[in-house]
C-alpha cells in the first residue's frame, strides 16, 4: 500500500516559555506518524531550554547559537534570520510553527514568509493595544499576525482581536493555550525540590509568595519598585516565605538583589527547573509576576495573581477575577499582596475564579490546524495545476 510522504514541520523557539508551550505541539506531531517535526532552537536561554527539552524528551535538530551576553534586540533578530534562513534552505519544510511574541518568533515567521512557507502562529491574537507595552512583544505578535497563514488563538477574545484587524475568520481557530497541556504533563511527574530551604517550606506547609520580574519596559525603575514591594511584604509577614527565582538577565538581577538580599524570609534562587517551578507555583498562596505565562499557569492551580504591569494581553484573567493589574508602584503592589494574605474571603474569591485558558487538549487542536492547512494548500495547488493544464 502506498504511504503518503511524511511532512516536515519546522518548530522554532528560543526562550523557556516558548519551549514549554511548543513542546506539547512537537510531541503531538511526533505521535501522528505522518509528520516529522524539525525542532530549531535559538540558544538564547540554553540552560533553561535544555531542562524543558529533557522533561518532554525532545532533542533539537539544530541550534542557532545566539547565546551572547549583551545581545541587543537587533542582534537577536539579525542572528535568528540569518541562522534560520540557512537552515530552511538546507531543509525544505511544509510549514513553520512559531509561538507567542518573542523576537525569535518574529524572525522565524519573517524568514518563512520570505520563502512562501506557511506560518502557523500558536498563541495568536493577544493584544494590549499599546505597541510599547509590553515591549517588544506587542509589536512582534502584530507583525507575525500580518504574515501568518493560520492563527491558533488561545481564547475567543484573542480570536476577536484578530477579526478586528481583518484577519480572515477561516484562518483563525480557537485552540486553547498549550501551556495547560504542558502543566498537566509536568505535574504528572513530580520531582525533588533541589533547594533545601524551599523543600522544607513545602514540607512544612508554610505560606509562599512567588515573585518573578523581568519585563524590559520595567527596567528603568519598575523592577526596582517590585523589589521594594517584596521587602515590604516580607517584613509585614515574617511567617511567609517570599520566593524570588531570578531571571538570567544581569540588568534584572542588579535591580532586585541588592534590595532584597538582606531580608531573612526572602529566598533568592536561580531560575527553577520547570518541574520544580510548577510545584512551587501549585503551592503558592499568591503569585506576583509580570510574566505572561504565569498569568496562564497560576489559575490552573487556583493561585491568585498580582500582575505587576500597566497593561496585560491576557485580560481574561482579570475579567474572570483571578488576577489584578497593579502596575509597578511599590506601595500598590505591597498593599494588594498584603490584602490577599490577610483577607481570606478575597483570596478565596480570586482563587476560585474559572480558568479561561484551556482544557489540556490545545496541542491536538494545533496539529489539526497544521494538517488542515497543508491539505488545503495541496488541494489548491492541484487545482491550479489542473486549471493550467486545461488552459493549455
Amino acid at each position: 500500500m502506498h504511504r503518503t510522504a511524511r511532512r516536515q514541520i519546522a518548530v522554532l523557539y528560543g526562550t523557556r516559555p516558548e519551549a514549554v508551550k511548543l513542546a506539547p505541539v512537537v510531541n503531538e506531531l511526533r505521535r501522528r506518524d505522518q509528520h516529522t517535526p524539525l525542532v530549531v532552537t535559538s540558544g538564547q536561554h540554553r540552560g533553561m531550554l535544555d531542562q524543558v527539552n529533557r522533561l518532554f524528551e525532545i532533542v533539537p535538530d539544530h541550534d542557532l547559537g545566539l547565546l551572547r551576553r549583551g545581545y541587543s534586540l537587533d542582534d537577536v533578530l539579525v542572528g535568528a534570520i540569518r541562522g534560520f534562513s540557512e537552515y530552511l534552505d538546507a531543509h525544505p519544510v511544509d510549514a513553520v510553527v512559531v509561538q507567542g511574541d518573542t523576537t525569535t518568533a518574529f524572525a522565524g515567521a519573517l524568514t518563512a514568509y520570505h520563502r512562501q512557507i506557511p506560518v502557523v502562529h500558536v498563541e495568536a491574537g493577544l493584544r494590549t493595544g499599546d505597541v510599547y507595552s509590553p515591549f517588544p512583544e506587542e509589536g512582534n505578535r502584530k507583525f507575525i499576525s500580518a504574515i501568518a497563514a493560520r492563527h491558533c488563538a488561545p481564547t475567543s477574545l484573542a480570536a476577536r482581536n484578530l477579526y478586528l484587524e481583518h484577519v480572515a475568520e477561516q484562518d483563525v481557530i480557537v485552540t486553547g493555550n498549550t501551556v495547560i497541556d504542558a502543566l498537566m504533563h509536568t505535574v504528572s511527574r513530580p520531582g525533588r525540590i533541589s533547594d533545601p530551604e524551599l523543600a522544607a517550606a513545602l514540607d512544612q506547609g508554610r505560606r509562599l509568595v512567588l515573585v518573578t520580574a523581568h519585563r524590559r519596559e520595567s527596567w528603568d525603575n519598575g523592577i526596582a519598585q517590585i523589589a521594594q514591594a517584596v521587602v515590604q511584604v516580607a517584613e509585614a509577614f515574617p511567617d511567609v516565605l517570599v520566593v524570588v527565582p531570578l531571571h538570567a538577565n544581569p540588568t534584572v538581577r542588579e535591580a532586585i538583589v541588592p534590595t532584597v538580599m538582606h531580608t531573612a524570609n526572602i529566598l533568592l534562587t536561580e531560575p527553577l527547573p520547570y518541574t520544580e517551578f510548577c510545584q512551587v507555583l501549585a503551592r503558592a498562596t499568591v503569585a506576583v509576576t509580570d510574566s505572561g505565562g504565569i498569568q496562564e499557569e497560576a489559575p490552573a492551580f487556583d493561585v491568585p495573581v498580582v500582575i505587576t504591569r500597566e497593561t496585560t494581553e491576557r485580560p481574561e484573567l482579570v475579567e474572570s477575577g483571578g488576577g489584578v493589574l497593579v502596575g509597578t508602584d511599590a506601595a500598590r503592589i505591597a498593599d494588594t499582596v498584603c490584602k490577599l494574605l490577610t483577607d481570606e474571603a478575597l483570596h478565596q474569591r480570586m482563587a476560585s475564579a474559572p480558568n479561561p485558558f484551556g482544557d489540556g487538549h490545545a496541542a491536538e487542536r494545533v496539529v489539526d490546524v497544521i494538517e488542515s492547512m497543508i491539505h488545503d494548500r495541496r488541494r489548491d495547488n492541484d487545482n491550479r495545476w489542473a486549471a493550467a493544464a486545461l488552459a493549455r
